[in-house]
């Protein structure tokens, strides 16, 4: 059995699927490990660092394509690479089938298995697979960082015998794992933290982090049975609108997590929002790349609206790829474990496991 990756396109993907680290282990496992030329050098990982390991390397990634039984990558591959892909593999990564769903019809027509792993169920044995909480804390704690950066302001409360510097004041929109990480980043740093959520289960979880959760009547009902937020009633909209427009008057940054999964981001912070805002304030929009939640957010542009400045990015882990590509790699070798069958050296694909059976796309 053999397990290979191919190189992400750069410019939009610095993260990798494989580390060393995580070669060893799959080949402790069993499995032949192959990967083409200079795979992970930008992140530091050479070639011989792999050879070492027992890693073949390739210059023909349709090669190593051909010869293998499981394809671990970050994203959707490029055309040109998916058409490489045969019967029975096992293509295994963050396939995006909402926005992907032409291609990954026709793999299924080439009987190629797809498994997305954003759409694992959250439930305890799934916990080390979990790609979307070990990608959302550092996206959390970046956002802040990058936010921190652009605001022209000292963030902790300062006291010098020429006068007081006072604490910023933090908002979090959306209080799932990126946020939670955001509350406990912007703590560590000095800042002063509000957040609110359409879940009233965070109330808890931001309090224990020194956040002040802003409740907005009917939050109870609003969540999913996978424990994401589900999208609002009109009514629920006007209440947190209403509770935000006064809260935004004396907040220094934003930092934006609201998502729907599959959906457009909603737009929680409208432009009447930002007028209010003190010029100098800055938002960081993580929900960018699916539309963002604030009336202006611009996919890697930095916009300005009345001295407020507004960023968001596509991927903001190409920040943090080294970091990012050690949680990744680990949460799919957790993966690639379950479905290994290590005695009959093949995959498993036993669709009474919930794991399984949520993350293949038919």
């Amino acid at each position: 059995m053999r397990i290979v990756s191919l190189r992400e396109n750069k410019n939009l993907e610095k993260r990798i699927s494989i580390t060393p680290e995580i070669a060893k282990k799959y080949i402790s496992l069993g499995l032949e490990v192959a990967l083409p030329e200079n795979y992970g050098e930008h992140l530091g990982f050479t070639d011989p660092d792999y050879k070492n390991l027992g890693v073949t390397i390739s210059n023909n990634e349709k090669e190593i394509v051909s010869n293998a039984n499981i394809i671990v990558q970050l994203g959707l591959p490029s055309d040109e690479k998916l058409s490489y892909l045969q019967e029975n593999q096992n293509l295994i990564g963050v396939l995006n089938p909402y926005m992907n769903k032409e291609k990954i019809e026709n793999l299924i027509k080439k009987k190629i298995n797809n498994f997305s792993l954003e759409l694992l169920p959250r439930i305890t044995r799934a916990q080390s697979m979990d790609i979307l909480s070990s990608q959302a804390n550092l996206a959390g704690y970046k956002a802040v960082i990058e936010a921190f950066a652009h605001f022209e302001k000292a963030i902790p409360m300062m006291m010098t015998a020429a006068g007081t510097v006072p604490a910023a004041k933090v908002l979090i929109v959306g209080a799932g794992v990126a946020g939670l990480q955001a509350i406990a980043t912007a703590k560590r740093m000095g800042a002063i933290v509000f957040a609110t959520d359409v879940r009233m289960a965070s109330k808890e979880q931001v309090e224990s982090l020194g956040g002040k959760f802003l409740t907005v009547e009917g939050s109870e009902n609003l969540e999913t049975e996978g424990g994401y937020a589900q999208e609002t009633s009109e009514e629920f909209k006007k209440k947190q609108e209403e509770l935000l427009i006064e809260t935004i008057k004396k907040i220094d940054i934003i930092i934006c997590t609201a998502l729907i999964p599959g959906k457009k981001a909603p737009i929680i912070i409208k432009e009447s929002m930002i007028q209010n805002m003190q010029a100098g304030s800055v938002i960081y929009d993580l929900a960018a790349i699916q539309g963002g939640n604030t009336a202006f957010t611009e996919v890697d542009k930095i916009v300005e609206k009345n001295g407020v400045k507004i960023l968001g990015e596509t991927n903001i882990l190409n920040r943090l790829p080294t970091s990012a590509s050690n949680l990744y790699a680990k949460n799919v070798f957790n993966f690639v474990s379950s479905l290994y069958d290590k005695e009959n050296k093949n995959i498993n694909i036993n669709l009474e496991d919930e794991i399984i059976e949520k993350t293949l796309i038919k």
